[in-house]
């Protein structure tokens, strides 16, 4: 890959997918903790209809659960996150380095705090086909999936990959995220709007941190280039 080459005016897009991401999170948040009742009703159906698949499918399960907790683990995800940042660090931007760094802690906190606040019980069972500890939303897989994709995705893009390994990788980031919110729901470990709110959060999170870098850096170079002209 080449030089960092993206131009100012690409935060547009970024920002505008944060904040769509963000608000849609926030009205699914509301409904989540007031527990709406058509979307408690649409939770229940996915969730019943799906576990008993499940269980009539324990190939399926085998092959789910090898997904959900090895390639698509949020550890996966935080393992090869800190594999970019030193990537980042040892190529020297830093700067870069230490906001995707920071990018990814905020997730955590943002993730354990929100499953503290709404406290949601995870799907019961009486022939469980997995199982999972803590609160359950937002999904953790979900959210540190999007982030993690999200930030991949972009990071390419802003070292100018070329058009054929940018697509191939935002496709298998749609993939790998949108596998890994169904394997969560197919596992009976999660509700539906549990993993479309880790998919938003994640959105928002990664989108956002891409359109603040890029307008950091861009005033910076602006700041830089003021300076060298009083000079």
């Amino acid at each position: 890959m080449h030089s960092l080459q993206l131009p100012p005016r690409t935060r547009a897009p970024a920002l505008i997918t944060g904040l769509v991401c963000a608000s849609l999170s926030l009205v699914l948040l509301v409904l989540v903790a007031v527990r709406w009742s058509p979307l408690m009703s649409l939770d229940t159906t996915v969730a019943e209809a799906l576990h008993r698949r499940a269980v009539a499918e324990p190939g399926l399960v085998r092959v789910s659960r090898v997904l959900t907790d090895w390639v698509w683990d949020p550890w996966t995800m935080r393992v090869l996150t800190a594999a970019v940042v030193v990537t980042l660090w040892w190529r020297g931007s830093r700067l870069l380095a230490g906001w995707v760094a920071a990018t990814c802690l905020l997730t955590a906190l943002v993730q354990q705090g929100l499953k503290a606040a709404v406290g949601r019980e995870r799907p019961r069972w009486p022939d469980p086909v997995d199982s999972a500890q803590y609160a359950a939303f937002p999904s953790g897989h979900a959210m540190t999936a999007a982030v993690t994709c999200g930030l991949l995705v972009w990071l390419l893009r802003l070292y100018g990959a070329q058009p054929p390994l940018w697509w191939g990788s935002l496709v298998l980031a749609v993939v790998s995220v949108t596998g890994v919110a169904l394997t969560r729901v197919y596992l009976g470990v999660h509700w539906l709007s549990d993993v479309l709110g880790g998919v938003l959060l994640g959105g928002a999170i990664a989108s956002l941190s891409a359109a603040g870098y890029i307008r950091y850096t861009g005033r910076a170079r602006l700041q830089a280039r003021g300076e060298v002209r009083r000079l």
